[in-house]
């Protein structure tokens, strides 16, 4: 195991909340998970896999979409327990063909869209 892994405080269920943001910009792209596997693979290789705990299966970002996220800094929190990827985002981070993930907003009262589809997503997953 890898002595950065072992920094990392994993669920009971070995995932941990991972923070994806673009490096450059600050922008908050997106939250996913991780385990061990995918943040060793993270690592090794400098493209951002997460784990789909709706399909229990390692989901390399942009394997369908070709939309990739490139690692340029892993961070972890004080406590280990949330990491904070810096990344370099190829196209739309959002499966709803949006930029980010955060396109709603609580503003007087109601949830409102702030944030048009760049990409419409039959596009992005027409492989």
């Amino acid at each position: 195991m890898s002595p950065i892994i072992k920094e990392i405080a994993f669920t009971a269920d070995g995932l941990v909340p991972a923070i994806a943001q673009q490096h450059d910009t600050g922008e908050v792209l997106m939250v996913a998970w991780m385990n061990e596997e995918a943040v060793a693979e993270t690592l090794d290789t400098g493209r951002v896999c997460y784990w789909s705990r709706s399909r229990q299966s390692l989901w390399r970002k942009g394997e369908s979409s070709r939309q990739i996220q490139n690692l340029v800094e892993m961070r972890l929190d004080c406590d280990g327990d949330t990491l904070l990827l810096l990344v370099d985002q190829t196209g739309v981070a959002c499966h709803t063909g949006r930029r980010n993930c955060f396109f709603r907003a609580v503003r007087d009262g109601e949830l409102v869209t702030i944030a048009d589809v760049a990409v419409d997503p039959a596009t992005l997953y027409s492989r």
